[in-house]
């Protein structure tokens, strides 16, 4: 918030600040022109000390404690820091990846365990850099509205969710049945009540401090809570929006950093076409109320499904062929991993410039060599954000079984009206034979 300021002066030719023009310099002589231009030399001069001066007023955070295992530093302590960084950082990689294929194996409840653990990590970070740099001024319940409007955010998002993919489950339990109808009302009174609590904590002197920390934080809000929803609802679109993106990003990212003549020489449209041969990834995720539990099975839609394509006359002529064959999918996945290596790593910039704005180097000391959790997954929030947007505008279609969930909880008479009416619509396109009657 704080950086967020005008900067004082106008970069002149050379990217120098152009000085104020003196007296009789102003072109003809014109009085209003001076007038305007000592105007704005008062107001850049304003601006710029008030620059300085909020500057200097964020303390300096103190640098994060090493967590690195013993074990890494006895091994490692005959190596240069940069190598010694460089050792570290590929044995975390390494062993986060792991993990990960670990957590996949599992299924994906488990998976959104993860993404929901990432959300409240990465939100935990970012408000303790809020308390850290204003700490001084001792804000009372700061930290306990932020973790209360996180609570109240998340009881939002996810009780649309289990509205939407948990309807058998819910319409079994009289009490997810009353929740459920008026979960935006609870949604909102809750919002409501953390904002009268922060209305009631002001504190004069220290007003404008509170309404920055408010911002903060509902901004902090936006960034975790909405993008991880995101990736939970690319993720019941079946595992496979889930993984390549995920992956494309971390290619990228350890590519850009470290072992580009390496990885570089494997395409990742590869893995789309291993993961696309295989229920458990394509499948939408569903829960089954009769086994209890989510299910991936499903007759693969034609996104994945071998399709003839034919070739460019050019491309004849070179390859000796006139069609290839390729997963649909394979195409889509040229889309998300232009995004993931042109665009998605701004995200990372913005971190950068975040991080830089408070003297930080890191967001936290969780992962040794990397940092915290936020550093790994800048650039994965925008990433999510953009598959969820490619899939509503051009994947994702009208979804039978959310129609039906919605035609069960109507009443019988209203039932028995729809029923009617698209038996009319059918019989009118020839799809169904009319009724004779006796």
């Amino acid at each position: 918030m704080l950086e967020l300021r005008h900067r004082g002066g106008c970069p002149g030719p050379g990217g120098a600040v152009a000085s104020p023009p003196r007296e009789g310099e102003a072109a003809g002589g014109d009085h209003e022109t001076e007038s305007t231009s000592d105007k704005e030399t008062d107001i850049d001069d304003r601006y710029g000390d008030l620059d300085s001066r909020l500057d200097s007023d964020i303390p300096e955070i103190p640098p994060s404690a090493d967590r690195t295992p013993e074990i890494l530093k006895r091994a490692l302590s005959g190596l240069s820091s940069r190598w010694k960084n460089w050792w570290i950082r590929g044995i975390l990689t390494l062993t986060m990846i792991s993990l990960f294929f670990l957590i996949i194996y599992m299924g994906s409840f488990m998976l959104m365990l993860l993404v929901l653990s990432i959300q409240v990590k990465c939100f935990h970070e970012i408000i303790t850099i809020g308390y850290r740099v204003y700490r001084s001024y001792d804000l009372p319940w700061f930290r306990t509205l932020s973790w209360y409007f996180l609570l109240c955010v998340n009881y939002f998002f996810y009780g649309e969710t289990v509205a939407d993919y948990f309807a058998t489950f819910v319409q079994r339990e009289e009490q997810l049945q009353f929740l459920i109808r008026y979960h935006r009302f609870i949604s909102f009174a809750l919002y409501l009540a953390g904002f009268c609590m922060f209305v009631l904590s002001l504190v004069k002197k220290h007003y404008r401090l509170q309404f920055y920390m408010f911002a903060w934080t509902h901004v902090t809000l936006l960034i975790t809570v909405t993008q991880s929803h995101l990736v939970i609802q690319n993720l019941f679109e079946g595992m496979i929006w889930f993984l390549v993106p995920i992956s494309s990003v971390i290619c990228n990212d350890i590519t850009a950093y470290l072992f580009g003549f390496f990885f570089g020489r494997t395409p990742l449209i590869k893995a789309a076409y291993v993961l696309s041969k295989y229920q458990y990834f394509v499948c939408p995720v569903e829960y089954r109320s009769d086994i209890n539990s989510f299910v991936t099975e499903c007759e693969p839609s034609e996104l994945f499904q071998l399709q003839s394509y034919s070739l460019p006359s050019f491309l004849q002529a070179v390859l000796r062929q006139e069609t290839v064959s390729m997963y649909p999918f394979q195409i889509h996945s040229i889309a998300l991993s232009t995004f993931a290596s042109l665009i998605g790593p701004f995200g990372g910039f913005f971190a950068s410039g975040f991080k830089r704005a408070f003297k930080i180097k890191d967001f936290a000391n969780t992962i040794p060599g990397h940092g915290g959790i936020m550093d790994r997954f800048d650039c994965q929030y925008l990433m999510a954000t953009f598959v969820h947007v490619y899939i509503t505008s051009f994947i994702r279609g009208p979804n039978p079984s959310k129609v039906l969930q919605q035609l069960l909880v109507l009443q019988p008479e209203q039932q028995l009206n729809i029923y009617k009416t698209l038996k009319t619509h059918l019989i009118e396109k020839g799809i169904l034979q009319p009724t004779l009657k006796v």
